[in-house]
């Protein structure tokens, strides 16, 4: 009897085991396609804008052309962005063979179209606009997030993570068949509610099943994985695709995957039941005003604005001065996505060992230096170091900053998820909103290299401060409770009342 228990407890660890991976799977494809959407539009958005622009400005100065001059004669078109030379208007009087003399405006232009131009204020305005359009999609989900946090508390995990789904499959319709910057905007938008409930949702529900400190920062690491994946393929996925097949062919993929994750979800996690976490968690204000969340919250928020100020204005930038193709303005970002998906893979475990304060300190400083590096490429391949460097650093970051933010639950408040999620993803969308819209208004007024100097300065200054995650406080009680169920790896616990509690050192510190 005792030996059938055995392997009836063994049969039930197993079960639940599988389970977890299949929960994981499911969160790690949400936050795949969540940040491909992200990310596929980088290298699409500037040209696509640039090119609408442009086509409106033709077609204005051919209306133009035929009032002042009604017997119609050709005119030249210069493509400041891919320099061709288009020919319109069309004079019945006038012989094929005759040649047309070009207006003076025409004649510099074509003069000029065999180079690259190195200075367009119509490539400038378009810093604004694009900034605008990328940020739009964080803005929105850094105003959902407050209430999607308490929500899962009441609700349970499923349903939000299924009303993600549903919305981002909407998005992503919108985004292949939108063709102005209003639809394209909303777009966006809308994809910052489906963003909010996923990740939410998603990061609160594994916390929640995996308990132990040490296995639940592996999961969170798989699970950023996902992310980087994402934040990988949809750049060069993105260039590619709109480069040789159009804008419609990448959105559509992303929306037939998105309908496989939904199926997924359906029959793992049967969203249609109402599960509400067993205890109250913590008040969203309450976790806002602990120094320790907002430490931590401040270093994803500020790694990240690196790369997202980037995303809107590096394009331009290297359509500037290095006369990139379309399909290079998405590979650019290669080296950062491969980099962050190693960094976060690697730091997944490793931060636990070596301290997360640790890690996420060398993160934030390396991101400033390799930010402060992109200015002095003078082509493509000067880029790939200093974008790896970007990607990897922050990769360290996000893949020990997001484990901790659920020890400081469990360390100093209770052990409920979803609303220290939600500040979580608040700084990762803070990140996202401040840094393309207000990257972009800065690449316009002073330049992209005081842009790259200011954001890396930023992140240097910022690092020390997560030194005092090192040994954070906490409640003695739950010390003791955290001390019997998951020791942790390394670091000594400190109690609010400024006594020491066990001999083992808390994740944090450094051994």
């Amino acid at each position: 009897r005792l030996n059938s228990n055995k392997n009836v407890s063994e049969g039930l660890k197993a079960e639940e085991r599988q389970s977890r991976k299949l929960i994981l799977f499911i969160v790690f494809v949400a936050l795949l396609l969540d940040n491909m959407l992200l990310t596929v539009v980088v290298p699409i958005i500037p040209s696509y804008l640039y090119n609408l622009d442009e086509s409106a400005d033709a077609v204005r100065n051919n209306s133009l052309l035929h009032q002042q001059d009604p017997a119609g004669s050709f005119r030249s078109i210069v493509s400041l962005y891919d320099n061709s030379v288009k020919q319109s208007g069309f004079n019945s009087t006038t012989r094929s063979a005759d040649p047309v003399p070009p207006t003076p405006a025409g004649s510099e232009l074509l003069q000029n179209s065999s180079d690259c131009p190195r200075f367009s204020k119509k490539l400038l305005n378009e810093n604004v606009k694009v900034g605008m359009l990328f940020a739009s999609k964080a803005t929105v989900q850094l105003l959902t997030n407050p209430f999607i946090g308490p929500l899962t508390n009441r609700i349970g995990y499923q349903l939000p993570i299924f009303a993600g789904f549903c919305i981002m499959f909407l998005s992503t319709i919108m985004f292949a068949f939108s063709s102005s910057y209003a639809l394209l905007f909303l777009a966006r938008s809308l994809q910052g509610v489906g963003s909010s409930c996923s990740s939410v949702a998603g990061m609160g529900m594994l916390a929640s099943v995996y308990t132990d400190d040490e296995e639940r920062g592996h999961a969170i690491g798989i699970a950023l994985g996902g992310l980087a994946l994402g934040v990988l393929v949809g750049p060069p996925f993105g260039s590619v695709m709109y480069d040789f097949v159009g804008k419609t062919a990448p959105f559509l993929i992303l929306a037939f995957l998105a309908l496989f994750d939904g199926a997924l979800q359906l029959f793992v996690l049967q969203p249609t039941k109402v599960e509400p976490e067993s205890q109250k968690g913590t008040s969203l204000f309450t976790l806002m005003k602990d120094p320790y969340i907002l430490i931590a919250a401040g270093a994803i928020c500020f790694g990240n604005m690196a790369i997202a100020m980037m995303e809107p204005t590096l394009p331009i930038w290297m359509m500037e001065t290095m006369c990139a193709r379309k399909w290079q303005l998405g590979v650019a970002f290669l080296p950062a996505s491969i980099s962050y998906l190693i960094g976060t893979n690697i730091f997944g475990t490793l931060a636990h060992k070596m301290g997360r304060w640790l890690c996420a300190l060398i993160g934030m400083v390396v991101v400033g230096f390799s930010v402060l590096c992109v200015p002095f490429a003078k082509d493509i391949y000067g880029l790939i170091l200093p974008n790896f460097g970007v990607g990897f650093a922050i990769g360290m970051v996000d893949s020990s900053m997001m484990p901790i933010m659920g020890y400081l639950v469990d360390l100093r408040h209770v052990s409920v998820y979803g609303s220290v999620y939600a500040i979580a993803d608040v700084a990762f969308c803070m990140g996202f909103a401040l840094g393309p819209s207000i990257g972009g208004s800065i690449a316009e007024s002073i330049g992209f290299s005081w842009l790259m100097t200011i954001i890396g300065i930023v992140d240097i200054f910022f690092a020390p401060l997560c030194l005092f995650l090192r040994n954070p406080p906490g409640q003695e009680e739950k010390i003791l409770i955290l001390h019997q169920c998951c020791p942790p790896a390394s670091g000594r616990w400190t109690t609010r009342m400024g006594l020491r509690s066990g001999e083992f050192p808390g994740p944090g510190a450094n051994m």
